[in-house]
């Protein structure tokens, strides 16, 4: 069975890899049909993401249909079309226990940590895939990376009126915006990148976003669309040091900020007079959670995230090595890049 591997810094490979077999209790075998590309996936091709190691099959943003069900896994069923929750928990460690299964002591997400879905088939845990009757394939992939975005959104608890300000216009920005909105907070979205701005405003129907230019403009701006006010919570989806850093400038006091991305270098942020001044509350975001899964497939369903905007490019399985490289280029335009691992 064909696989896709990245072998090195931006190299791909692809490999034989032998069929999974039938899956076990509580297990389901799949055949994976899209696989949604993100941020990590390129982090991980460019050899700067943590948590991985070469050579690993990538894949975690998967579209699947069900081909066979395990003994005692009873709400799936041979022929459903399933979007994956790819946090492997090991459900015994004091945060599964608790609950929060989203940050595992022991996680292995499935594409990064362990070899992913960007092949045939593979064998998953039945209880992390989440079915849906009438989401496409590529649909079903985009629901974790929308999930990442709806679990920063519950982190900062933005109610309705409050300002939000999303700092990056990338694909996990974008989820965080989606959700945002459906809070009914008044919703600033802030990127260095203009072409992106172009894209949230003219798809995403954002009139509100500021070309950041690093001066104190920046501030007066997100002040001005926040109606005197700074943002009552600042998601920072940029993984820049800097930019995370800077997050802080542009909270009200009493604020939140929440960071989703993710950065290995150290961060170094005045306490006095911002940090203390403001009593600001600083957050972590890490995965999502299941009801994220079951609540975005629902919401979808029923029209209230239109997802027609996000999936703006295509390859085949057999082009990737070929179109990667293109994707992940300044000015490409790429949103979300959908692989087709089988038609």
């Amino acid at each position: 069975m064909k696989a896709l591997q990245i072998s090195d810094v931006r190299t791909w490979k692809q490999i034989d890899i032998p069929e999974p077999g039938d899956p076990g209790p509580g297990e389901v075998l799949v055949r994976v049909h899209r696989m949604g590309v993100c941020g990590t996936d390129v982090g991980c091709y460019l050899g700067k993401f943590p948590f991985f190691e070469f050579p690993r099959i990538p894949g975690h943003e998967l579209g699947v249909k069900v081909l066979a069900v395990g003994d005692g896994v009873t709400h799936l069923k041979a022929g459903d079309r399933c979007c994956v929750e790819p946090y492997l928990n090991c459900e015994r460690c004091d945060s599964c226990r608790r609950g929060h299964t989203n940050c595992c002591e022991h996680n292995q997400t499935f594409g990064v940590m362990c070899d992913g879905g960007l092949t045939d088939q593979v064998i998953l845990p039945a209880r992390k895939l989440h079915p849906s009757g009438s989401l496409s394939y590529d649909q079903a992939a985009l629901v974790e990376t929308l999930a990442i975005g709806c679990h920063a959104v519950d982190r900062g608890g933005p109610t309705a009126g409050d300002n939000v300000l999303i700092l990056g216009a990338g694909p996990i920005g974008l989820s965080a915006l989606e959700f945002a909105r459906l809070n009914q907070a008044n919703v600033v979205v802030a990127d260095i990148n203009q072409q992106r701005l172009n894209f949230v405003s003219e798809a995403m129907g954002v009139a509100q976003t500021v070309k950041l230019e690093g001066d104190d403009r920046d501030i007066e701006m997100i002040r001005e669309f926040g109606r005197g006010r700074l943002a009552d919570v600042v998601v920072d989806a940029t993984g820049n040091h800097r930019s995370m850093v800077r997050a802080f400038d542009f909270a009200a006091f009493a604020g939140r900020v929440v960071y989703v991305g993710i950065t290995q270098n150290d961060l170094q942020f005045p306490h006095a007079p911002i940090f203390h001044r403001r009593e600001l509350t600083l957050l972590a975001s890490r995965n999502a959670m299941p009801a994220d899964f079951e609540k975005i497939v629902a919401l979808i369903e029923d029209g209230k995230i239109n997802t027609d905007p996000w999936i703006t490019h295509h390859a085949s399985f057999d082009e990737v090595p070929r179109v990667f490289d293109q994707w992940i280029a300044p000015g490409s335009g790429v949103i979300k890049a959908m692989i087709e691992v089988t038609a």
